[in-house]
């Protein structure tokens, strides 16, 4: 965390020196400001917080591809007069076990236009969601847990 702090220090000093205080300067700041740190500090045991980064950005990247071809999906099938929807609710195991990260998976799956979380197992298990898109079964459960699930707890842990 403390490394957090130090990147974001030095993407202010950053906004500071160039004198230009706009998102996309922050940003190439903190950039710059990461690598910088990656390269003085990458090998002193540190690592975690560099991984950490990768995996956040991997996961928003894999989130926003998520709800722009979701979004397609459900925008063809309202346009188009045939109709491919095959809805259901599936029961979906979870690896998440702490309230935040059910919580957050079950919410970017709600995000995801299309899909729907529905409720939570007594045991806190499994997850109930209803899709508008299930052609198989298993690929649809898979899809969400190797997917989203694994990408969510590889920032969360």
């Amino acid at each position: 965390m403390n490394i957090f702090i130090l990147n974001l220090l030095l993407s202010l000093a950053w906004l500071g020196l160039t004198g230009q205080f706009t998102p996309v300067n922050f940003m190439i700041g903190f950039v710059l400001a990461y690598v910088l740190l990656w390269l003085t500090l990458g090998s002193g045991g540190r690592e975690s917080y560099f991984k950490k980064v990768l995996h956040v950005i991997r996961f928003i990247f894999f989130f926003l591809w998520e709800v722009v071809t979701a979004n397609y999906r459900v925008v063809r099938e309202i346009l188009t007069p045939s109709h491919s929807m095959r809805p259901g609710i599936v029961a979906v195991p979870l690896n998440a076990r702490t309230d935040l990260e059910i919580v957050a998976f079950a919410n970017l799956i709600t995000l995801t236009p299309g899909t729907l979380s529905l409720d939570i197992s007594q045991d806190r298990s499994t997850l109930y969601v209803h899709a508008m898109f299930i052609g198989d079964v298993d690929d649809f459960r898979n899809h969400l847990k190797e997917g989203l699930e694994q990408r969510l707890l590889e920032v969360l842990r």
